[in-house]
């Protein structure tokens, strides 16, 4: 989840005007187009692991009994008294899901086409796209295989790297095609880089303690995963504190250090705005997710908590991968 030393990550909004290398032209004029598709993108990524969240919570798993249709000879749900309410839950995720593909393939058709940008950056307009075929497929997988634990897992976690994938891309937009260049200085680069890996230890940990407590998302077998949930939930803790103890020293550079002294691929001055901007919205959600997720433990896990709690670890998956892009900068390329 790194985005240091890589074409497909993004760059710092430090520059006063975003440089873009999109001359005059048909392309020029499709570009407000692309930005707007590309922020319903990442809504739409984050609102469908709400909506599966919805489906896990309410162990509306089962609610469409096959796949693609959702009842046998039926596309749709069809009307039984005693599943209506889990078809409309599980049918709602999916019907989602077309709605997600809609987008996808605009953006295909807007950022893969724009041969004024770089080839790493229309390759990765095609990644939302391919990641929400692989979801179809993954979700079928999970329906057929009567919701096996470690499936329903991955289908929350390839929806995460979609997310990730959407940030880096949105942010991608809005910038040059040059060479990455850091806007700090190499300790920070590193600790930004630590926080980057401990992101996805805290994700993994997070869906294994969701999926051992009582809401693995199926009414029969309450605790899907066969682990202790207090010591997953536990070891997820200390993983959320290791994450905040680097955020901190994060923080502490960009906002009260400057940058390193000047060289061939670092700026003089400090951070720029919108690294600090992003940084302290970051350590807002991560303080709120922890809020959040002490109160659904000490409560007994309402619904409603670990519903909130999924939005925020998508929420924090964009602040996390927006803040690591502000912590270098593109041009554009000469000429």
């Amino acid at each position: 989840m790194s985005t240091f030393g890589t074409d497909g990550a993004a760059a710092s909004a430090i520059a006063p005007e975003p440089p873009t290398s999109v001359p005059p032209g048909p392309m020029a004029r499709r570009r407000p187009a692309a930005g707007a598709v590309l922020v319903a993108n990442l809504v739409a990524q984050v609102v469908i692991v709400v909506t599966g969240g919805a489906v896990r919570l309410t162990a509306s798993g089962l609610g469409c009994a096959a796949w693609p249709q959702c009842q046998p000879g039926h596309f749709t749900p069809t009307r039984h008294a005693e599943s209506a309410f889990h078809q409309t839950i599980e049918f709602g995720n999916r019907t989602l899901t077309g709605v997600l593909t809609l987008i996808a393939i605009a953006v295909v058709l807007l950022v893969c086409t724009d041969r004024a940008r770089s080839r790493g950056y229309r390759a990765l307009g095609a990644v939302p796209l391919a990641g929400v075929l692989l979801q179809a497929l993954v979700g079928g997988v999970v329906v057929l295989a009567d919701l096996s634990p470690g499936w329903v897992a991955l289908h929350y976690l390839i929806s995460a790297a979609l997310i990730a994938a959407s940030t880096v891309l949105l942010y991608r937009f809005r910038e040059g095609d040059g060479p990455p260049e850091p806007t700090v200085d190499r300790p920070t680069v590193l600790v930004a880089r630590a926080l980057a890996t401990v992101l996805p230890v805290v994700l993994i940990l997070g869906t294994v303690a969701t999926g051992s407590g009582p809401h693995g998302g199926d009414e029969d077998v309450a605790y899907r995963f066969a682990v202790d949930p207090v010591a997953v939930s536990r070891l997820h803790s200390v993983c959320v504190w290791v994450f905040a103890a680097l955020l901190t020293v994060l923080a502490y550079r960009i906002l009260r250090r400057p940058a390193a002294p000047p060289g061939p691929a670092v700026p003089a001055g400090p951070a720029g705005p919108g690294a600090r901007r992003a940084v302290l919205t970051l350590a807002a959600v991560t303080l709120v997710q922890g809020a959040i997720g002490y109160a659904q433990y000490a409560t007994g896990l309402p619904i409603g908590l670990v519903g909130l709690h999924m939005l925020g670890s998508a929420l924090l998956i964009v602040a996390t991968t927006w803040t690591l892009l502000t912590l270098r900068v593109r041009r554009a390329p000469a000429g």
